[in-house]
């Protein structure tokens, strides 16, 4: 019975993690299609929708920051329950063979060792819930301050311009081909 519950708890973390990755690859294209029309309104001059498409991109680069700091403490979180477990389970195992060995040899130093181990399983215990306490506290450090400094909107606005730039060279560079194509052909 507690193998189907392991075996459910992977599957559960298992789909919340590539849940965050569809969530991040779905910013991804909503952050191309602001991008793309950032860049056709500042071709046509179309100050509003520009400024619209700044703000889009904004808004869709702090979801996808948060989305990856979530699904990062989570990854994390769950490697260390993982190593936490693992961890418990060792101690578990030393203190049974601590006993063990106790009722071998019934020297007084095996008892030393088996209340040494005992206090370091329920040590490591304290250590797991204080790890889960510290990670709940710290979720609501995700929260990023969502208002456009200058160097945010500058950043943005070159995210844009270089697409812009990068279309026209391109063009200029077919239509320079085309006409060395032209001029061997004339020959």
């Amino acid at each position: 019975m507690n193998h189907r519950k392991e075996i459910a708890k992977r599957m559960q973390i298992k789909q919340t993690i590539n849940a965050m990755n569809k969530q991040i690859e779905q910013l991804e294209k909503q952050k191309q299609t602001y991008i793309d029309a950032g860049k056709q309104a500042k071709e046509k001059g179309l100050t509003a929708q520009y400024n619209l498409a700044i703000s889009g991109l904004k808004m869709v680069i702090t979801q996808q920051r948060r989305i990856y700091e979530m699904k990062l403490n989570f990854e994390i979180t769950s490697q260390m329950k993982d190593m936490t477990q693992m961890t418990k389970e060792f101690l578990k195992g030393m203190s049974i063979l601590s006993k063990d060995m106790l009722k071998l040899t019934k020297e007084k130093e095996f008892d030393k060792v088996q209340k040494q181990f005992s206090e370091a399983m329920i040590g490591a215990e304290i250590q797991a819930t204080q790890m889960e306490n510290f990670m709940e506290e710290t979720s609501s450090a995700f929260e990023t301050n969502a208002s456009s400094s200058p160097e945010e909107k500058e950043e943005l606005e070159h995210l844009i311009g270089n697409e812009v730039t990068s279309d026209n060279m391109t063009d200029t560079m077919i239509e320079k081909e085309l006409a060395e194509l032209k001029k061997k052909m004339g020959n």
